[in-house]
């Protein structure tokens, strides 16, 4: 039985990745900071979700499960050095996927010290302990944002991505470069994965389905930046956790025909790699709205706003490089996926 190492299994993602990987049969160990950036009370009902009981958490504290044999809970932030070495030594991994960090694209531009610490200083530790500990694969989470200014659409992996617009994506987009530089020092496979748009069951309070949502069961107007002319390419969590649970067992292998005369961003003479993880099939945020009225069987009230600072006006991801690694490519449809997440909605909050 390997074992997993997953960051941020009180968040959204980190959450569903750590179910999936359980049912899989890994060992998994999770660790989270449950910081107060949104309602702490959502990611304890995720942990419960898993069997950890919330009575029972204080930092530093492993938590068994109640429910998987196969997981336990501590939690502890990335920033603490002399922990994560230690956990690392003790426990032996085999895996590490890095789902923690302070999040939200908005958020960085009114708080911008808050994304250093988690962002840059945990993932420092994070590969100091891998490169450390013989660490197999470690897979950790970037994201869309980092293509910026990139108009180049689909957006592709071998393309550059220079011009990030937030700090928030300029701190992913510096996990990469630190994940190369250990890739090519001390032979670390690593795998960054730039999710596009990610939403579902379980979701963010903070992102655009569940603020929407809320909005529209009380009556209130959603915002519709740009004047709702925005796209996405949308990407159901689930999309997102059955490409991770494929790439655990791939990790990168050194490129053969990479050249530094014509450096491919993608890929690398070290055991690294950059992939795209997205619907592929953008949709007019008028769309999604649409989606999500129709789940709810109410109609919303619209608010036309300007654009938002730090905010592009489209996105589409090229999934080509991860289907032809694991040979799935995401499939779920917007209307399929927001319905999803209603359903969820209803039963978390009672309705």
């Amino acid at each position: 039985m390997e074992k997993i190492l997953v960051t941020g299994t009180a968040g959204f993602i980190g959450f569903h990745v750590a179910k999936k990987l359980l049912s899989l049969g890994y060992e998994v160990t999770g660790i989270d900071s449950i910081n107060d950036y949104y309602d702490t009370a959502l990611k304890l009902a995720r942990l419960n979700d898993c069997g950890i009981r919330k009575d029972l958490i204080q930092p530093g504290k492993v938590i068994q499960s109640e429910i998987f044999t196969n997981y336990r809970f501590i939690q502890t932030q990335l920033e603490d050095k002399a922990f994560i070495d230690k956990l690392f030594s003790e426990s032996q991994f085999d895996v590490v996927i890095n789902l923690a960090a302070q999040a939200g694209v908005r958020y960085s531009i009114q708080n911008p010290y808050a994304y250093l610490n988690s962002n840059l200083l945990g993932f420092l530790n994070l590969l100091e302990a891998s490169r450390h500990n013989n660490i197999r694969h470690l897979i950790y989470a970037s994201t869309s944002s980092v293509y910026g200014l990139n108009e180049k659409f689909p957006l592709a992996e071998n393309e550059a991505a220079n011009h990030p617009m937030t700090l928030y994506a300029a701190t992913k987009k510096s996990n990469e470069m630190m994940a190369h530089s250990y890739s090519h020092l001390f032979n670390l496979p690593t795998t960054g994965l730039r999710f596009f748009t990610v939403y579902g069951p379980w979701g963010r309070p903070d992102m655009a389905l569940f603020l929407f949502t809320n909005a529209i069961i009380k009556g209130e107007p959603i915002r519709l930046f740009n004047n709702g002319n925005m796209i996405r390419d949308f990407t159901f969590v689930g999309d997102i956790v059955e490409s991770i649970a494929r790439l655990v067992p791939l990790p990168p292998q050194r490129d053969a025909s990479w050249s530094g005369l014509q450096p491919n961003p993608a890929t690398s003479s070290a055991p690294y790699r950059i992939l795209n993880i997205g619907n592929s099939k953008p949709v007019p945020l008028i769309e999604y709205v649409e989606a999500l009225e129709k789940a709810l069987g109410t109609k919303a009230k619209r608010e036309l706003l300007p654009m938002q600072l730090g905010d592009v006006p489209a996105t589409q991801a090229d999934c080509s490089m991860l289907e032809n690694i694991t040979g799935y490519r995401p499939q779920v449809e917007v209307e399929q996926g927001v319905a999803e997440f209603v359903k969820w909605y209803k039963q978390y909050f009672g309705l």
